[in-house]
């Protein structure tokens, strides 16, 4: 056994063995705490377990405590329990998914002269993470740092796909991990008896079990990589034909962002499509060849952001993406079809006007969006959104319709719009990355302002155009990079645009 019993304040002292668990809702926090208790009841220890609810799935987990205490002991010292863990004097923390080993971490609860850390490092994202107009996700290898230097001792590795893969819940795969890290004085049997008392799910449980045993018994547990957008080595032969005029020029960090924007325009549109999207990068690659220890940061931003917004969303994305069949199979996982069960799938849809004239021909396009009437007509027929029955002959149709206006996408209002407005901002980062590099690699960000349709894109269109209007007067301020992302970041605080607005003013 690897946790100490004997208090150091004492030595005659025998103190509880004190383990707290950190799960959400649905990942069975629970069971698993009432698998301990029993675990240690039978091994003849006196246990007691708490628990308090967070507010939500993900807004606060449950925390269970549970304190063990050796019956022999009790005899001669008679054992207080206490009811919730105290920072600084936790033996173990199980923790169901890694923001919560962060959030243990964060209140003190894992000390590294103490703490065997057990946790998954899958992520559930937080509200905050979501809802956020970039990408805000936390760096998970931040996580693994922190879980390294604050811990005694970590078992850390992704338990959701072991859950998944045997058919069971995370919680079984920590009980695993927990009996393989031998932080607890119970054999490996002691533990899957424990499962089967319980007497539900017994064979998909012991399988997660066994697997999460081995892991963290074996020491090996694996390290959260960086994740790339595509794996260089998975290219198919399309890919490398198309990439290989350039490869040798691609770094070990840009050649995967311009695998991925690769494959990304193929499926958005073709071949000939990525080709023009590798030919556009070919004057930000003269410009980082000619850098003395080029760092690549410059073409990777640009290769990402390019790839994004040549591949914009419109109703024909939309509608292609809704009737695919990996789609179909995905929601049927999702929501736990069963043999003979009928899946109803419907969209709710609400196209505007202004996305209907985008996708048509630039000229009727255009004639649609300035015509009063013909303009009157068509609102009056989508001021309300319409239930869409993807499942069913009639909605899937009515979307293939509209999928299969991808071949002459390139005559759209949309496109016209768009290409316009990515060659105005390449041209602007190669004007100014021979002057500037850092303040082009920020413009470069800039346009990733600019996303999504409707709404959402005409607001970050304002966005993007408000900050490249402010370009000039931010370049005689001196540290124009420095001030151009400060106000990016402002533009991504909120979907109206006041943080902008407000951050606009105070350099004004």
């Amino acid at each position: 056994m690897n946790t100490p019993l004997v208090d150091t304040r004492g030595a005659s002292r025998i103190r509880p063995i004190s383990i707290a668990i950190l799960a959400m809702g649905g990942e069975g926090g629970g069971v698993l705490a009432d698998w301990i208790i029993d675990l240690a009841e039978h091994g003849g220890y006196l246990a007691q377990k708490t628990s308090v609810p967070g507010v939500a799935q993900r807004t606060g987990a449950t925390v269970y405590y549970v304190e063990l205490f050796p019956k022999a002991a009790a005899r001669e010292q008679k054992p207080v329990l206490a009811l919730m863990p105290v920072p600084g004097d936790v033996d173990i923390v199980l923790a169901s998914e890694f923001m919560e080993a962060g959030r243990a971490i964060s209140r003190g609860l894992v000390t590294p002269d103490r703490t065997t850390l057990i946790t998954s490092t899958h992520r559930v994202y937080t509200m905050q993470e979501r809802i956020a107009l970039a990408d805000d996700r936390t760096d998970s290898n931040a996580f693994l740092k922190a879980s390294e230097e604050a811990s005694k001792r970590l078992h850390a590795f992704d338990m959701l796909s072991i859950a998944d893969a045997t058919g069971s819940l995370v919680s079984a795969v920590l009980f695993g991990a927990l009996a393989g890290s031998g932080a607890l004085p119970f054999q490996r049997m002691a533990f899957e008896a424990t499962i089967r008392r319980g007497g539900v799910g017994v064979e998909p449980s012991v399988r997660a079990f066994n697997a999460g045993f081995e892991a963290a018994a074996s020491g090996n547990t694996p390290q959260v990589k960086a994740v790339l957008p595509f794996d260089p080595q998975a290219r198919d032969a399309s890919v490398q034909s198309l990439v290989a005029p350039i490869d040798d020029q691609l770094s070990i960090v840009s050649r995967p962002i311009v695998s991925a924007g690769v494959v990304r325009l193929t499926d958005y549109q073709n071949e000939d499509y990525a080709k023009l999207y590798l030919k556009r990068l070919e004057p930000v690659l003269a410009i980082e060849k000619s850098r003395p220890g080029k760092s690549d940061e410059l073409l990777t931003e640009v290769a990402r952001q390019l790839a994004l917004a040549m591949a914009y969303e419109d109703t024909i994305r939309v509608a292609e993406l809704k009737i695919r069949a990996s789609r179909f199979e995905r929601v049927r996982e999702e929501a736990v079809v069963k043999k003979g069960q009928l899946l109803e799938i419907v969209e709710f849809m609400h196209p505007r006007t202004q996305e209907i004239a985008e996708t048509m021909p630039a000229g009727l396009g255009r004639w649609l969006l300035r015509t009063k009437w013909a303009r009157a007509l068509v609102d009056s027929m989508t001021t309300k959104g319409r239930k869409v029955k993807t499942s069913s002959i009639h909605g899937f149709m009515l979307l293939y319709i509209v999928a299969s206006l991808k071949p002459i996408r390139p005559r759209s209002l949309r496109w016209i719009d768009e290409t316009k407005r990515q060659e105005e901002w390449l041209a602007k980062v190669l004007e100014i990355a021979p002057q500037d590099y850092p303040l082009a690699v920020e413009i470069a960000h800039c346009i990733g302002l600019v996303k999504g349709y409707g709404d959402t894109h005409e607001r970050g269109r304002e966005k993007y155009d408000t900050l490249m209007a402010l370009l000039p007067k931010l370049r005689e301020r001196g540290d124009a990079a420095r001030e151009l992302a400060g106000l990016r970041k402002a533009g991504m605080v909120d979907e109206s645009g006041d943080a902008l607005k407000k951050a606009v003013a105070a350099i004004q």
